[in-house]
């Protein structure tokens, strides 16, 4: 069994979560903006380059959110993915990156109840769970992340 570490970013501000849209296998879907670590890499390290990255967006992470397993039924491997939370407390600015990461075609603010009427085209359940994790106030010290970095 293959295990691909992931991190995946949580990014609020004002009411709206920040999600990229990306063609996979021909079909649009919504994700956090997210990515695997480089070989080398810390979990902070990774989760502030893929947002960076994928939408433009430089900002502090603020804390963990937590460590999920998930393993997409037509795949071998099994995706071990850390989420990172940026709460924002100014406005973004501009966060279109200039040169997308990968198959990134767009990057969207948008509510829950606007993700929850696209939810069918969510990259994988992680990203409703993380959101619902989020929502529901957990939130841990980053400083427990030590052990992974």
């Amino acid at each position: 069994m293959e295990a691909r570490l992931t991190v995946a970013a949580i990014v609020h501000w004002q009411g709206r979560f920040l999600l990229v849209e990306e063609e996979i296998k021909g079909q649009r879907r919504f994700n956090q903006p997210a990515g695997h670590v480089e070989l080398g890499e810390d979990l902070l390290a990774a989760a502030c380059r893929e947002l960076k990255e994928e939408t433009g967006l430089t900002a502090p992470p603020t804390a963990w959110l937590g460590t999920y397993l998930f393993k997409p039924a037509d795949s071998a491997a099994t995706f071990v993915r850390t989420a990172i939370i940026f709460d924002l407390e100014k406005a973004p600015g501009q966060h279109h990156p200039d040169d997308p990461d990968g198959d990134v075609l767009a990057c969207h603010w948008l509510t829950l109840e606007e993700i929850a009427e696209c939810k069918s085209a969510l990259r994988s359940p992680l990203v409703w769970q993380c959101l619902e994790d989020y929502l529901a106030g957990t939130r841990l010290p980053l400083s427990a992340l030590k052990a992974f970095i």
